[in-house]
């Protein structure tokens, strides 16, 4: 385990829960669901050396508290913008999401194109990036299922152990990618109260996010990776594609024997990949 520190900011509405580790130049790590700062754990320890990690838990997830509203990226890239300007007075950073956390990320790089040196995007695509259909031929499933309202809680409380280690098991190259520790701390956060209906709202505001998307009109400036696993249930190069269409500068990489689950099967390449491109 990396040596972290852990934090809580209160920010406009809500209490944000976040990690630091390292020292050098600032580099923002953004997790996806049903994840928490902690699926950037290996990786953190494979860069303290060379940059100061700000690792936050989003809003509703992990230990940050969870509002009812603002599950939008746009607005929970601003909860981070508050966190690194008016807490921590970072002016620039480079940043890194997988998962929502890469839509985050962008929305994030798109809004402050000035102060983000860096962006990479690792395994999601980007909503309102023109495309008529990224849901992969029903890969995606549960992006419609989780829509529904109200159902997909009332199914899955009590169940949570079966609903997240499907996705566990089946969108990694390997079916044990994620550790026993792992799954037992997404378990923790996943079950209190209110979890749920939080991590749902991620999906049931992509509409919102399509919109706030389209309407930014020109690709941002910002030099952009994309990373995408090679194997299984991925993004894969649909992620360097749905990329290309919003950013102006785009590297890519495929991460071979990796599925879905980059940060936490490939740490190694993936930090490797990092520090290539951030510098």
């Amino acid at each position: 385990m990396p040596n972290v520190e852990h934090h809580y900011a209160q920010l406009n509405d809500l209490k944000m829960h976040y990690v630091t580790a390292g020292h050098g130049k600032p580099l923002v790590l953004l997790h996806g669901y049903p994840q928490s700062w902690y699926c950037w754990r290996e990786v953190i320890e494979l860069l303290e050396d060379d940059y100061y990690i700000i690792a936050p838990d989003l809003r509703g997830l992990g230990d940050t508290t969870r509002p009812w509203s603002g599950y939008d990226k746009k607005t929970i890239a601003a909860d981070v913008w508050e966190l690194l300007t008016e807490h921590l007075g970072i002016e620039r950073f480079a940043v890194a999401g997988h998962d929502w956390g890469g839509t985050v990320a962008f929305s994030l790089a798109a809004d402050h194109q000035d102060a983000v040196t860096h962006l990479a995007v690792v395994d999601v695509a980007i909503p309102g990036d023109g495309q008529a259909n990224i849901g992969q031929a029903g890969r995606r499933w549960h992006h419609t299922f989780l829509q529904t309202p109200d159902l997909p809680e009332a199914l899955i409380e009590g169940r949570e152990h079966h609903y997240f280690g499907w996705f566990f098991t089946n969108y990694g190259y390997r079916p044990d990618c994620i550790t026993p520790d792992a799954v037992e701390e997404y378990l923790r956060t996943n079950t209190t109260p209110g979890a749920l209906r939080a991590g749902f709202a991620y999906y049931r505001m992509v509409g919102q996010d399509v919109k706030d998307n389209e309407s930014r009109g020109a690709k941002i400036t910002v030099p952009s990776l994309a990373v995408g696993g090679a194997n299984g249930w991925v993004r894969g190069p649909e992620v360097g594609k749905s990329l290309r269409l919003m950013a102006e500068t785009v590297d890519e990489l495929i991460i071979d024997e990796c599925g879905h689950w980059v940060p936490e099967e490939q740490p190694e390449a993936l930090a490797k990949a990092f520090k290539d491109f951030f510098g």
